[in-house]
């Protein structure tokens, strides 16, 4: 039997689904045009449609590589696939069929946009940061590309760098929430913490404004009042966040600090094990628990908990996974 062609065999390969992205990596609808572009047999085209209509991507993806197989020099057919392949979280795809797309000419602001988001999914910092100032370059009227540039640089520790994209992304778009979440993150992180809180107040008055149902910039703020031992206003701030997503690990952690801080051990010890439900891979409550067991002299459930901390903190350090402390 003949092998399976290369594209084919990527795309049906289970093991290149990728682990779930950075919190901003949103799915990406497949514009009509894309489809519309195509020229399919009517059967074939109402499979793809409808495949894409009811999440049946992997259908999707293997009619639109066979197809890519019979048309080697057809971009149209690449750039579908790899918006269906981003759909699917395959993001390591989604990169090697658009740079193969990219050989038969100039990716589209949509697909190199894809290919940049892709680099930020699966940890290639630096590429995704190349991908982006292209795209910042060509659209410069756009808040999107200096955004996710202050993020990136952000991670990189270059705080300084950092603060001058999410500036310039306001600027932009003052009305950008995200953005000055951003913001806020990078004076933070340079110390500047009334510039920050002021600037995380707006991001959650226009997250309220545009009903965006966001919890971060409310978490982020009651973060920096822990640090600040602004005990009463971190828990406000908090228990926001939750307000508005509940299912949110982090906020629940940083509220079981703040409880933890002002000895309310019980409702603590409750925050962090709804954190440690919500997540069960997050190593930080545990040992936050197995503090509280210890302080009050149970001393196998904490540890108990410290054993779980070990254990989960190991994996993560094995998977490269880096979270908040």
């Amino acid at each position: 039997m003949a092998q399976a062609p290369f594209l084919v065999l990527l795309v049906l390969s289970a093991a290149q689904t990728q682990a779930q992205g950075p919190r901003e990596l949103s799915p990406i609808p497949v514009p009509a045009d894309r489809l519309q572009s195509l020229s399919l047999e009517t059967s074939k085209m109402s499979a793809l449609q409808a495949a894409i209509q009811n999440h049946d991507y992997a259908k999707a993806e293997d009619l639109l590589a066979k197809e890519a197989v019979r048309d080697s020099q057809s971009q149209r057919l690449l750039l579908l696939l790899a918006d269906v392949l981003f759909l699917d979280g395959k993001q390591l795809n989604v990169v090697v069929v658009l740079k193969k797309a990219e050989l038969l000419g100039a990716l589209d602001e949509r697909s190199r946009l894809l290919l940049a988001l892709a680099y930020v999914s699966i940890g290639r910092k630096n590429l995704a940061i190349s991908e982006f100032e292209r795209l910042e370059e060509a659209n410069p009227s756009s808040a999107v590309y200096p955004y996710w540039l202050s993020r990136l640089t952000y991670r990189k520790t270059d705080l300084q760098q950092a603060l001058a994209y999410a500036q310039k992304a306001v600027r932009i778009d003052a009305a950008f929430a995200k953005a000055h979440d951003q913001l806020g993150l990078c004076y933070a992180g340079l110390g500047e913490n009334e510039q920050a809180i002021e600037a995380y107040k707006r991001a959650i008055r226009l997250n309220q404004e545009q009903s965006l149902h966001w919890p971060w910039p409310a978490m982020n703020l009651g973060t920096l009042y822990l640090r600040l031992d602004r005990l009463a206003e971190a828990e406000g701030s908090l228990r926001n966040s939750i307000a508005i997503e509940p299912q949110f690990p982090l906020a629940h952690f940083r509220l079981g600090q703040v409880l933890e801080k002002q000895e309310h051990w019980d409702e603590a010890s409750l925050e962090l094990k709804e954190a440690a439900r919500l997540d069960p891979t997050y190593p930080e409550p545990h040992y936050a628990l197995a503090r509280i067991y210890k302080r009050q002299k149970d001393m196998p459930a904490a540890e108990q908990e410290l054993s779980l901390f070990e254990k989960l903190r190991s994996a993560d350090k094995h998977k490269g996974i880096t979270r908040p402390d």
